[in-house]
């Protein structure tokens, strides 16, 4: 029937394969060959389908604008024919990856089918050069219902990822073809000679097409299922029905019913009705899993990839009669998984898939109108917590490696946030959000910053000699300007000064003259903006008779007190406006102690006017705290008032937090009050704890909290927390304080367990115990061992630092007296309850008879081979300690190269590199006065064999050669086991095994070749291997050829002896000292001669200073090095049996000068 075509997945392959040719590249042309069907009956004449015109063929680029994500072409859901093939088609555009992608293809949510390639899954994948587009194929061939479900692909590429989801559904072939299509497959011309094979013949379709022709003026018949008859019939009737119905192909036919009685389904004993294939929920929904079991007694249980499942909120059990549910409530992706059903020993299963609902975009971007240098934010708010959300900026993708510290990626729950810390008018664009569920976007404006004058310039009108001040005030404190005096710029002088103090730009003119008058301007840099103010000179004569009046201080202050107290906040403003009477105008004169305020700029000053002295503190500190008076006189009298300033803070941090006890669920905090109360009394503190490694501070006290010790209790035992305080006064909340070092909720172990005496002697008792049964997440930091004697209750600690072992020796005991001893547990949380011995300990020596305890592997003889080592532990008891004594063979044991040592409770023997002289047997004898004990210990020294000797050939017959040998004369120190035997025709030389293991010293070697002389070599073998000689056969065995004489001319060899003779003589040489050198010749000779070098006819003996060489007669002698010592005349001698020869050269050494030298020179 025609397969529904899909744009990512292929129908059936035979239609598939033209349009593949057709439409894709070179590249992307399909690899894999097709894989055969397997049964006998052929069912390839099946009339293919064409694709529509609207529909993609797999290979073809389809649209991308409706694509977002790395895929270009998703694999969507399909209907798949069962047992027909079927392809999925994913394309990924590669352009903007910075590495190849890399893809999976899931079944569910966690089974890898990449892991499960063959014949059945097939994958494939290609690449085009051109578009940069990856194309991943998945093949499932022969489709089957177990092919059904839930199937996922998912491409990564460094930090990116995408997936997709699809369904494959599977149908079954409907049965259109007539009852002859499928008897005539198994019809095949018979061979001549009349014997069909189970494949013999060719099909013969001949009697199909004259059916054809027939069926239209003959009426249907009844189609007649043959499978079904062949199927319940018996094994004796097959032939005949076969006959019948014109099958001509037993074998397949056989063949085919034997595999139809295996995929018969079998009844479930258990089950009624069983869980279906597979299940798909969105993800927040419920779903039920139900089966009908036969026993409605039957126990049931459920299985979640293979672990059981226990009933819960989230999954609920129901039973109603045979009907047994699983409900899932509240299903998310950890659900999706492999579930089972298992009743007895009967199992069915079903996979769950959790389709994922698109992220979507509940509340969208908003545009930003905004200046140069302000932080902007945008935000996001998305249908789910944890989504990822994707930012571009003008179609560029910001994300944390590009965008440096210019932007700022936040996540609050469902709230994503772009930041940007300054913007600038680079930053103006559009900004889009993407989900895979819907996208928003933005746009940003930006526009320079406003220059705003929080003050302007006043008209100023002075006389003369006075000071004029113009003063304005910007809301940037970086902008720069400059000053203009009727249009020309004023530049500073002695008398002209200009300032500029945070936002504030001040003119000042002192001493004015009646040529200052006039329009000064002020133009801040880079705005277009002036501020401007007049100067207007008064020169005023007055003829008038002083009228004088005593100065007067009118404070608004002033109280019952001698002394006026101002409270100031710290880094608050302070000014304090004090009016001034008297005629003439009184002098003002402001003092803090015995230190003059004078007018001027900065953050203490005066301000003075007529009738009015100001006392300004800008942003008042701490040192500003003090005594301050103001006098004022004139000619008429003088008057003075004294007042306090106050500068009150919040306190200063708390000082020393930490923990001094813990529990198991709480601790103990101390701390100590901060240094400076901030001129206020300390009301109480607020105290914070965390989790180390997290930055969420939890708060502990809500009131204030006035003590320094404070119980932080419901902490959580094993973790580690840190604490903080905060100090509370009249004026607020200090800043924190330094964390505390982290500590950790523990409670105590409890006692230790099973203390036992294991050793008493005069003065010492040696305890054992094991750990507590209870340790908590504090662990054991060690233990405290204490005694006291009988009766007493002053217990005395036997170790200053606590033992980490669970023994322990306690020395300085006093000879013959009762002592009890107690073990005590310590960790951070303190000590544990302490387990004490029952009864008391009498401290003296007790006896005990020596013995020593021989390892069960000494017990029998230790063979090693020559050169390893021997490591021999042997323990031993004894009380007191007992002598230790080593002999070999008898004799005391004094062999330097046999290391002893020896301790209380054993002795180590050991050869660092053994010789067979250190075999024998070696006794160990450990003795306490008259009572002693010894053991025997056997070490055999083995290494391989000698080979075998008298090797020959004692008779040769026919193709055979008989061998005869001796054993070897040094066997090793062990028994030989065998022999190897080999031979080797003397053409090739080449060397074959002929026996392994050969017990006797004789063999008969057979299958030889006829025409070929043989020579024999025998290795012998021992527990340590072969022999590294071999044993050559004295003469060789002759493979004569029947009936064949040949009489060869003997050979002559050629004399090829001659007296050394040097074909290449030495040359003298000069060189540099230091530098390593050599001088060469060369040299013939046979036999071959000995080399004699000398230096000034003196013998050159093995000096490490000269390397002799000798490379197919060429000779080299290396200096390295060489001195000045070293230059002389160097000759080379080479004597054989036929005489010698000689050559010599001369060597000069020389030093090289430094250029410094040679100037002084």
């Amino acid at each position: 029937m025609p397969v529904p075509k899909t744009p990512a997945a292929k129908g059936d392959k035979a239609a598939a394969a033209p349009a593949d040719k057709k439409e894709k590249p070179a590249e992307e042309e399909e690899m894999q060959p097709a894989v055969a069907d397997a049964q006998p009956t052929v069912a390839s004449n099946e009339p293919r389908d064409e694709l529509p015109p609207d529909e993609i063929v797999p290979g073809e680029d389809p649209q991308l604008s409706q694509l977002t994500g790395l895929f270009v072409l998703k694999p969507e859901s399909a209907t798949a024919t069962k047992g027909k093939d079927i392809t999925f088609v994913a394309k990924v555009d590669s352009s903007n990856l910075t590495r190849k992608p890399n893809m999976k293809w899931l079944k569910g949510k966690w089974l890898d089918l990449c892991s499960k390639a063959g014949k059945h899954l097939q994958f494939k994948e290609t690449y085009d050069r051109n578009t940069k587009i990856y194309t991943y194929e998945m093949s499932i061939i022969k489709v089957v219902d177990g092919d059904a479900g839930g199937y996922r692909c998912e491409v990564t590429s460094k930090d990116k990822c995408d997936s997709c989801t699809f369904e494959v559904s599977v149908q079954a072939v409907q049965e259109e073809q007539q009852q002859h299509n499928i008897l005539e497959a198994f019809k095949r011309s018979m061979k001549k000679g009349g014997d069909a094979g189970e494949d013999a013949g060719d099909l013969d379709f001949s009697a199909l097409l004259k059916k054809r022709e027939k069926k239209k003026n003959e009426t249907p018949k009844e189609e007649v299922d043959v499978w079904e008859i062949l199927k319940e019939a018996r094994p004796c009737d097959y032939e005949k029905i076969a006959f019948e119905y014109g099958i001509t192909d037993l074998r397949g036919m056989l063949k085919r019913l034997k595999k139809m009685r295996k995929v018969e389904p079998k009844k479930s004993d258990a089950f009624l009705k069983k869980l279906d294939p597979a299940y798909s929920v969105d993800k927040g929904r419920r779903i039920q899993l139900s089966v009908e079991v036969a026993d409605p007694n039957a126990p049931i249980k459920w299985l979640k990839n293979g672990q059981e499942i226990k009933p819960s909120a989230k999954y609920v059990f129901e039973s109603v009669g045979n009907k047994r549910t699983l409900t899932i409530n509240k299903c998310n992706l950890s659900d999706d998984a492999a579930y089972e059903c298992v009743v007895g020993e009967e199992k069915c299963f079903t996979e769950v898939f959790v389709k994922e609902p698109p992220v979507t975009i509940t509340k969208l971007l908003d545009d930003v109108h905004t200046v140069v240098g302000e932080k902007v934010e945008f935000e996001v708010e998305v249908s789910e917590e944890g989504a990822n959300v994707k930012w571009m900026k003008d179609g560029v993708e910001l994300n944390r490696e590009t965008a440096g510290s210019k932007y700022r990626f936040k996540k609050d729950g469902k709230r994503h946030i772009l930041i940007i810390n300054e913007a600038t008018k680079e930053d103006i664009g559009m900004y889009y959000a993407f989900t895979n569920g819907g996208e928003s976007k933005a746009e940003l404006e930006v526009e320079d910053k406003e220059l705003e004058v929080l003050q302007s310039i006043a008209d100023l009108t002075v006389k003369a000699a006075e000071q004029a001040v113009f003063k304005c005030e910007v809301s940037d404190e970086k902008v720069t300007g400059k000053w203009f005096k009727d249009g020309v710029e004023v530049k500073p002088t002695d008398r002209i000064k200009m300032t500029h103090i945070g936002r504030t730009h001040k003119l000042t003119i002192n001493d004015v003259k009646p040529t200052d008058a006039g329009d000064y301007t002020f133009v801040p840099d880079g705005y277009a903006l002036s501020l401007s103010a007049k100067l207007n000179f008064l020169e005023i004569k007055i003829d008038y008779v002083p009228r004088q009046e005593p100065p007067k201080i009118h404070l608004d202050t002033t109280g019952s007190s001698s002394k006026n107290i101002i409270t100031v906040v710290a880094g608050n403003k302070l000014r304090l406006d004090v009016e001034i009477t008297g005629d003439p105008a009184p002098t003002v004169c402001w003092m803090k102690g015995d230190n003059v305020l004078s007018e001027a700029e900065g953050r203490v000053r005066v301000e003075t006017r007529k009738t009015l002295s100001s006392f300004v503190i800008e942003g008042a500190e701490k040192e500003d705290e003090g005594h301050y008076s103001i006098t004022v006189t004139n000619p008429a009298g003088e008057d003075k008032a004294e007042l306090f300033v106050k500068i009150v803070d919040v306190p200063n941090p708390p000082e020393n937090v930490k923990c001094i006890s813990v529990g198991e669920d709480s601790s103990t905090i101390t701390w100590d009050p901060p240094a400076f109360d901030g001129g206020v009394p300390v009301k109480g503190y607020l105290m914070e704890r965390k989790k180390v490694g997290s930055s969420r501070w939890t708060k502990l006290n809500f009131d204030v909290y006035e003590s320094t010790t404070y119980e932080a209790k419901k902490m959580i035992e094993g973790v580690l927390y840190e604490m903080r305080v905060f100090a509370v006064n009249g004026i607020g909340i200090s800043q924190p304080s330094a964390s505390s070092k982290p500590f950790m909720p523990i409670a105590p172990t409890s006692e230790p367990t099973r203390l036992t005496v294991d050793d008493v002697t005069d003065s010492t008792c040696a305890l054992k115990w094991r750990p507590p049964e209870k340790v908590g997440a504090g662990g054991i930091d060690g233990y405290i061992i204490e005694y006291c004697k009988e009766g007493s209750d002053q217990w005395v600690q036997a170790n200053e630092t606590p033992v980490e072992k669970n023994q322990y020796r306690v020395k300085g005991l006093p000879v013959g007296e009762k002592m009890l001893f107690r073990v005590v547990a310590v960790n951070i949380a303190g000590r544990s309850p302490p387990a004490t011995l029952s009864q008391a300990v009498t401290i003296r020596e007790i006896m005990e008879n020596p013995k020593i305890r021989l390892p069960r592997q000494l017990r029998t003889k230790l063979i090693r081979v020559v050169g390893e080592k021997v490591n021999l532990v042997i323990p031993f008891q004894g009380k007191p300690r007992p002598v230790v004594t080593w002999f070999k063979d008898g004799v005391l044991l004094e062999d330097k190269t046999v290391g002893i040592r020896t301790s209380e409770v054993d002795t180590i023997l050991f050869i660092r590199s053994t010789e067979r002289a250190h075999s024998g047997k070696y006794t160990l004898s450990v003795q306490i006065e008259n009572m002693s004990d010894s053991a025997d210990i056997h070490i055999q020294i083995v290494e391989k064999p000698g080979p075998p000797i008298s090797v020959h050939v004692t008779d040769v017959w026919g193709f055979n050669a008989a061998l005869e040998w001796k054993p070897p004369k040094d066997d090793g120190n062990c028994e030989i086991i065998g022999y190897c035997i080999q031979k080797a025709d003397l053409k090739t030389k080449e060397w074959f095994t002929v026996y392994e293991h050969n017990r006797r010293p004789s063999c008969t070697v057979s299958d030889l070749v006829m025409g070929n002389e043989y020579s024999f070599r025998v290795f012998s073998e021992n527990i340590c291997g072969h022999s590294d000689e071999a044993g050559i056969s004295k003469n060789t065995a002759v493979i004569s050829k029947t009936g064949l004489d040949y009489n060869p001319t003997p050979f002559k060899e050629r004399d090829k002896t001659s007296s050394p003779k040097f074909t290449a003589p030495l040359v003298d040489r000069s060189v540099v000292a230091g530098y390593t050198t050599a001088i060469s010749c060369a040299v013939r000779g046979f036999p071959k001669p000995k080399i004699i070098w000398m230096k000034n006819n003196m013998i050159i003996s093995e000096d490490p200073k000269f390397l002799m060489q000798n490379n197919q007669g060429v000779l080299t002698l290396n200096i390295r090095k060489p001195g000045l010592f070293d230059g002389g005349r160097y000759s080379c001698k080479a004597v054989n049996d036929l005489g010698e020869d000689q050559v010599e050269c001369k060597l000069e050494v020389r030093v090289v000068q430094e250029k410094g030298e040679e100037a002084k020179k």
